[in-house]
């Protein structure tokens, strides 16, 4: 018999006090879509690590169609015939798409000849490009087909694709999928990573399921459900969100004409937006990736200022008041980027709640840090929240994406705020993981919080928001009642059919 493509064979990786990966066995064949399945720390990004040979395993081997196969390097694995397109883009705004792929490559032809390829491949694949359009005026979809071209340039064998769906609208997933489809007859393999379940039900043939770095099932996730499939990931009933039905109260957050110009070349300057949020109210906030939502999350948080009463607090304005005044009043802000922006990488858990939680938790008094009181609050973050680390002495930046985001966010709703505003709270966090973040959200609004909820992801939006507005090129649509919407209405808010003068006294 011909030998898979590529074969694992008792695969383990073991980092100080973490088995990361332990005796991880399975094959992919030639032509097959795979999908990794885990929850966030079940190990997968340190496996696929080791394929792309940015790790190296401490036990087990790799066969390539029967040969041994121990990359040290990504460009081992590159000449090999493994390319990989990470959840995290990797490209310079400032430089056009033809550049921004030479970059990527080993051994780049001449521009003109490799903006020649990009525009043949580019639409061979149903993912047109313009090799010299600046990276920063591409969407967040363009972008990906930047990453995606890229590796494709390389002819690889095995496509290894982590969450490659989470910044794209409903419209490119399913183009993307096209072009999956289209590699998979062409007899090439691709290993898939996504929390996004009824995905790889459409897309894959051959699931792998990992929890705590070991293998616990394989499937044909065409015969699941996505609930059956995530309850094989956590081993357990997956629960659902809820909460009671209740009136809001009063107005919490207010934002009357807020017009805010970005602080990017690339960004997305804010126009005349309104909105109202009440006490027990989750506001939600959808639209196509770098239509303001970074901006709309700055203004709000302090850290790009406005005039004072464009944004009001119970009553009180605050636009001219910084992040620290604002978090000492009750207004918090998670934002979208998690590692660099909500988090500082090389500083410790402990150091890191230390960071936002300050005043709120009173960790700083006359001047000197309590260490042992922000220690405990991150160990009371990290138990509430299930965020799977060796302890609050640990670095923000060995943390796996999903628990790192599941830290961000419990850091925040565990300071208890009148005022929260979330950018992308399940980015990149599994099915469980998910649940518990949106029914966090949902408790903090029981208690009487206004929350403000801005997401790429409708369902999660239409899952537990009470309002519905579209955030279209820094303009904000007029609210609507997320009960009875449909997704035409929404598609047409999200591209702006709606967008302009919402109402302020929605």
């Amino acid at each position: 018999m011909k030998p898979p493509l590529l074969s694992l064979q008792g695969l383990t990786k073991i980092y100080p006090g973490v088995v990361a990966n332990k005796d991880i066995t399975f094959d992919i064949a030639d032509g097959e879509v795979h999908a990794l399945l885990g929850e966030n720390g079940a190990g997968k990004s340190t496996l696929v690590k080791a394929i792309y040979g940015l790790v190296t395993p401490n036990e087990g081997q790799m066969l390539w169609r029967g040969v041994p196969y121990a990359p040290h390097a990504p460009a081992e694995a590159r000449s090999t015939g493994v390319a990989m397109v990470f959840q995290h883009f990797s490209l310079f705004d400032a430089m056009d798409v033809a550049e921004n792929v030479a970059l990527g490559m080993d051994n780049p032809p001449p521009i003109r000849e490799l903006s020649a390829r990009i525009t043949e491949v580019s639409n061979n694949y149903g993912l047109p490009l313009d090799p010299s359009r600046m990276v920063g005026d591409l969407s967040a979809g363009e972008r990906q087909r930047v990453e995606i071209i890229r590796c494709l340039l390389q002819d690889p064998q095995l496509l290894i694709m982590d969450e490659p769906t989470s910044v794209l609208t409903p419209q490119e997933v399913e183009i993307l999928f096209r072009t999956l489809r289209q590699l998979r007859a062409e007899g090439k393999s691709i290993l898939y990573i996504s929390h996004k379940l009824e995905e790889i039900r459409s897309l894959c043939e051959h699931a792998t399921v990992l929890r705590h770095g070991e293998v616990v099932g394989r499937c044909d996730p065409r015969e699941e459900s996505a609930r059956s499939l995530a309850e094989m990931m956590v081993g357990q009933s997956l629960h659902t969100p809820s909460r009671l039905a209740a009136e809001p109260g009063k107005t919490l957050l207010q934002v009357t004409d807020l017009s805010v110009a970005s602080p990017s070349a690339f960004g997305t300057s804010l126009k005349s937006v309104n909105l109202k949020v009440r006490a027990g109210e989750i506001y939600g906030i959808g639209g196509v990736a770098g239509n303001g939502q970074d901006e709309l999350l700055g203004a709000l948080s302090g850290e790009l200022p406005s005039a004072a009463a464009s944004i009001q607090l119970d009553g009180k304005p605050v636009g001219t008041l910084g992040p620290n005044a604002r978090r000492a009043l009750g207004l918090l802000c998670a934002p979208e980027e998690r590692l660099g922006h909500a988090a500082a990488p090389d500083m410790s858990l402990t150091e890191n709640a230390l960071l936002t939680g300050a005043a709120r938790e009173g960790l700083v008094k006359k001047g000197f840090v309590g260490w042992s009181k922000a220690r405990d609050f991150a160990e009371k973050v990290i138990l509430r929240f299930d965020v799977r680390t060796p302890g609050a002495h640990v670095a923000a930046r060995a943390l796996s994406g999903g628990n790192l985001q599941k830290f961000v966010i419990g850091r925040e709703i565990l300071q208890r705020p009148s005022v929260l505003v979330v950018n992308q709270p399940t980015w990149g966090v599994d099915a469980s993981a998910a649940a518990a973040i949106r029914q966090a959200l949902l408790d903090l609004a029981q208690a009487g919080a206004a929350v403000v909820l801005v997401s790429q992801d409708l369902d999660e939006i239409l899952e537990i928001a009470d309002k519905f507005a579209a955030l279209n090129g820094g303009k904000l649509s007029a609210p609507r009642p997320v009960q009875g919407l449909t997704m035409d209405q929404i598609g047409l808010m999200l591209g702006g059919a709606e967008t302009g003068d919402a109402d302020v006294a929605a």
